[in-house]
């Protein structure tokens, strides 16, 4: 089954600051021993993410298509 979806302003620009280590780990570097940078950034995106939206009443995006 192929479904489409479509996120309103999906190709509206943000803006995400993050340190070089932290780019370079969401780059699929290992930080072995300092797993900390990985998840600073992914949370850093998950901020924008959920700014940008709002996860559980998103605008237009219904919540099935979400999970």
């Amino acid at each position: 089954m192929n479904t489409q979806v479509k996120i309103p302003q999906g190709d509206e620009k943000v803006t995400v600051e993050l340190t070089v280590k932290e780019l370079m780990a969401l780059a699929g570097i290992r930080f072995h021993g300092n797993h900390n940078v990985e998840v600073s950034a992914r949370k850093k995106l998950n901020e924008v993410l959920e700014e940008k939206y709002d996860i559980e009443h998103g605008p237009g995006i219904p919540p099935q298509l979400l999970n």
